[in-house]
């Protein structure tokens, strides 16, 4: 039976935080089991109370200090032990519902690391949710940028859906020094730069605004830019 661990990091999601553990928990996938590891990036705001209920059921890791996505995502592969590694938000924007849909590729050696990609044209995707036209907008700029450098070909380097072959797991984890959400483009970079088989697959998306949560910003945005050229021109692995 494969191992699929799935990586949430958390910060300050209290409204969330059970529902999406709990969709976690309910997906079934046929011969393979879940590893649940969460990694709450000192959360203030009674997260890190209600997550204390679940480290006797799961791996529980609570930071001392708020430090970023990205550096709860390198804490998070290297405490991974799965044939398999995906990375869930802690909010409600993806379902779990998609997994199967994004580990098979892996599963099936076509690839080593898939990206879950909002923007592809499916059935799935007719009635995804993205709430920021001008976001839009200004992420595909830079989906477009990060292809230049990277020579990849994807619809949504953004995304916060990502499953890693243990080996891409291994090869990725252990360089990310990126803090914040500038990890999504040093993940992107790296996987190019490894020589990984990479495709993406359609998923649901159902975005929130910031007054439900969402914690990206245009500050992120412009910061993207100097990412895309610092981890494509700038970085070696």
């Amino acid at each position: 039976m494969k191992k699929l661990s799935v990586i949430i990091p958390v910060y300050n999601e209290k409204n969330t935080i059970e529902e999406i553990i709990r969709r976690v928990e309910s997906v079934n996938i046929a011969d393979v089991e879940k590893e649940i590891i969460l990694i709450d990036d000192c959360s203030d705001d009674g997260t890190r109370e209600i997550l204390r209920r679940y480290e006797n059921r799961y791996k529980l890791i609570l930071l001392d200090r708020n430090r970023g996505k990205g550096n709860a995502l390198k804490i998070g592969l290297m405490e991974a032990t799965g044939d398999l590694v995906i990375i869930q938000d802690a909010d409600l924007e993806y379902s779990p519902d998609d997994y199967p849909r994004l580990i098979k590729p892996v599963l099936g050696g076509d690839a080593d690391f898939v990206y879950g990609s909002r923007f592809l044209r499916s059935h799935l995707t007719i009635n995804n949710r993205i709430v920021y036209k001008r976001g839009y907008l200004f992420s595909q700029f830079l989906n477009l940028f990060s292809n230049v450098l990277s020579g990849l070909r994807l619809s949504d380097v953004y995304t916060c859906y990502k499953v890693f072959s243990k080996e891409a797991a291994e090869k990725i984890g252990p360089h990310l020094v990126s803090e914040r959400f500038g990890v999504e483009i040093e993940i992107a970079a790296y996987s190019a730069k490894s020589g990984l088989k990479i495709i993406e697959v359609p998923i649901s998306y159902k975005g929130r605004t910031y007054e439900e949560g969402k914690k990206i910003n245009w500050k992120d945005g412009l910061a993207a830019i100097w990412h895309i050229v610092r981890f494509n021109i700038f970085t070696k692995i």
